[in-house]
């Protein structure tokens, strides 16, 4: 009975640890700015790997030649691809600390 209890006291442990490693991945990433642009290259966002947006930038030209609606359209597909693309890089770090093992809840 002892191996038993001893063996899953030492998983839980190595659970712990590739949580805390998990948690320092999204921390770091957190500062992490990822930049996406659309229309070729007239719209830009910014955001940081925790999802708040930094920085949006519209080519005025393309704004009055185009019009607002699609200048705002360009603007949100932007966004939704640096987002998108933040999302990415996370996964792929927390891949990294965890070898690709697909974790509930993480």
């Amino acid at each position: 009975m002892m191996g038993r209890s001893g063996g899953m006291n030492e998983a839980m442990r190595q659970a712990a640890r590739l949580q805390r490693k998990i948690e320092q991945v999204r921390a770091e990433a957190k500062t992490r700015e990822v930049s996406f642009a659309t229309v070729g290259d007239k719209v830009r966002a910014t955001v940081t790997c925790d999802g708040r947006i930094k920085q949006l930038a519209l080519d005025p030209d393309f704004v009055a030649s185009e019009g607002n609606e699609l200048a705002l359209d360009a603007l949100v597909a932007a966004i939704n691809g640096a987002l998108e693309e933040a999302d990415k890089q996370v996964e792929a770090e927390v891949a990294k600390v965890t070898g690709g093992l697909k974790l509930p809840g993480m």
